[in-house]
């Protein structure tokens, strides 16, 4: 009998045991979500997470993983970014619209502080793409370089012309020469002009 009740608490403090290691695994593992503090401006627009309404302004907890913000208001350019978080992970996010009719411009002669922080937000981000520019293309410090027969400039890319970060270089050149001389002057810092995207052009 004390046998038969050993080997009851003993399979009673294995499936114990069991359970405990279940459950501490489903807290350890679970998904905690992300929270995403969403600044947006105007501070009415309508924000969706792939696809499902939102708070456009404060906190939001999505679950873990890449989602799609939308946030879109009558007079105003529409705007999607992807997110990507894991569990527990916080994130910022500014959702700013820029005005495209007289009804966005209107609304942005009503509310001058929201439309200063997004001019602000313009400057930021201009200044963020020309500084990523020239990490990609140091070229551009040189830019633009007339030289004894060329001149090499930069303009919107060519090859990649949806890629706001991405430029084609410009050589125009108008002796025999100048291709030449141009050349050698890009590789003057170090730049393989096999890298560049030139667009070559001849002035008579």
């Amino acid at each position: 009998m004390e046998n038969q009740n050993g080997r009851t608490m003993l399979i009673g403090a294995v499936v114990l045991g069991v359970v405990i290691v279940l459950f501490g695994g489903f807290l350890l593992f679970r998904d905690k979500g992300v929270t995403v503090t969403v600044t947006s401006i105007p501070n009415d627009l309508t924000l969706t997470v792939d696809g499902q309404p939102v708070n456009a302004n404060g906190e939001v907890k999505i679950k873990s993983g890449t989602h799609t913000l939308t946030g879109e208001r009558r007079g105003f350019q529409t705007y999607s970014t992807t997110i990507k978080g894991g569990s527990g992970d916080e994130l910022a996010i500014k959702m700013y619209l820029y005005a495209n009719s007289s009804e966005g411009r209107d609304w942005a002669r009503n509310n001058p502080d929201q439309e200063l922080e997004l001019e602000a937000e313009a400057g930021r981000q201009y200044d963020q793409t020309q500084d990523r520019l020239v990490q990609r293309y140091p070229i551009l410090l040189r830019l633009p370089y007339i030289g004894a027969g060329y001149e090499v400039n930069y303009t919107n890319s060519k090859s990649d012309p949806k890629n706001p970060e991405a430029i084609s270089v410009t050589v125009e050149t108008w002796t025999a020469d100048g291709k030449d001389k141009a050349l050698q002057w890009i590789q003057e810092d170090g730049t393989d002009p096999a890298t560049l995207d030139i667009i070559y052009s001849v002035t008579k």
